[in-house]
Order: C-alpha cells, then sequence, then structure tokens
C-alpha cells in the first residue's frame, strides 16, 4: 500500500525485453536502503525490487502490467516517479493507494496559473466501469503517475488537477506535455462505495 507521496523521480538507465516481460533498471539516491523482493511504486504501479547493484535496481513488469499502464512506453533517460510502501505507523499525507493502475489518460492541456501549472486529462469513458467506482469527482483523491492528487472539474471523461512547482519539480510532471500518456488508479473507497451502492440495489 502507497500514499500518494513520490519520493523521487528515478531515471531508467536500461530497459531489457524478454518475451513477455520488461525489466527495468532505475537510477535513485536511496538505492542502498532498498532489498530484494520489497514493493516499490513506479508512477502508480506497484512492482518488486528484482536485482540491486552499486546504485542501480532493477524491477520487472508482466505483460499485462505492460498492456495496462505507460510502463511501456518508458525510454532511457525518462523519469519515473517512485515511492516505497507506506510505513502503518506514519502519517498518511496523501490518499490510500494500492498500486494497481486502472488504465491510462492522456493529457490534453497544461496551462501556467500564476506560478502553478493545471493540467488536463482525458481517458476512456465506460458507463459500466463508472457504476464500478472508475470515475472521478470534485475535491476526490486520483493518482496520477503515483502522485496523489486533488480532482478538480470532472466530467464523464476528463478531470483538471492543479500542480505546485514543489510537485512540478520533484516529479515527472516536468515532462508531461500534451499528449502524454499517463497512469491513473481511481480512489480504492469509491469503489467500495458504488459496489455497496449496487449490493444495497439488487
Amino acid at each position: 500500500m502507497f500514499s500518494g507521496i513520490v519520493e523521487e523521480a528515478a531515471k531508467v538507465v536500461a530497459i531489457e525485453r524478454e518475451q513477455g516481460n520488461l525489466h527495468l533498471t532505475l537510477e535513485c539516491s536511496f538505492v542502498d536502503e532498498l532489498k530484494i523482493d520489497q514493493s516499490v511504486a513506479h508512477n502508480g504501479v506497484c512492482l518488486t525490487v528484482v536485482k540491486i547493484h552499486d546504485n542501480r535496481y532493477t524491477v520487472t513488469a508482466v505483460e499485462e502490467t505492460i498492456n495496462r499502464t505507460n510502463l511501456g512506453m518508458l525510454r532511457s533517460g525518462d523519469l519515473v516517479n517512485i515511492e516505497r510502501s507506506m510505513l502503518m505507523n506514519g502519517r498518511l499525507d496523501g490518499h490510500i493507494v494500492q498500486g494497481h493502475v486502472d488504465q491510462t489518460a492522456t493529457c490534453t492541456k497544461v496551462e501556467e496559473e500564476n506560478g502553478s501549472w493545471r493540467y488536463t486529462f482525458h481517458y476512456p469513458f465506460d458507463a459500466e466501469m463508472a457504476k464500478r467506482g472508475y470515475f472521478t469527482v470534485d475535491k476526490g483523491s486520483v493518482t496520477v503517475n503515483g502522485v496523489s492528487l486533488t480532482v478538480c472539474n470532472p466530467t464523464n471523461d476528463t478531470f483538471q488537477v492543479a500542480i505546485i512547482p514543489f510537485t512540478h519539480e520533484h516529479t515527472n510532471f516536468c515532462q508531461i506535455k500534451p499528449g502524454t500518456t499517463v497512469n491513473i488508479e481511481f480512489d480504492i473507497l469509491g469503489k467500495y462505495l458504488s459496489r455497496l451502492a449496487q449490493l444495497t440495489a439488487e
């Protein structure tokens, strides 16, 4: 489980495809604190550390993950938002994030707003999925590339988020522009409430 508070934007230094799997090797400042078999969120995707060497570590994504996320689009030099799993005795500064990306979305607009930025994202709308909680609500939570954010101006298939300078500088939001594909995870509480409403109505 994660909180959506990104620790660092790690750099991809190597990519290897092996049959349906994708091995990603990254550099970050706290590699010496990682352990084999540890869970780390990458752009919001929970992946397991499988190799550590010097200041680099490697994780593996399976074909299902590649198909549902933007990890297969990564190239050497790209920045990836990373977060280690949440400590249960700490503060929950973001919101409950599972590290299970629901789908991708596309950035359609980036607007500067007097020192901050407003990003607009579009995702395919599915009425059946919406009934199960796969949607956004005004002032609700959403995870974009692993970053816990507050939703603004949602529609059936779009939403906006406001990004402060610190987040812009310390995550890969600095590389997101119109046309960029991002990973999104809808709020797990919304999914449970939607499912409860379905069961109550049956």
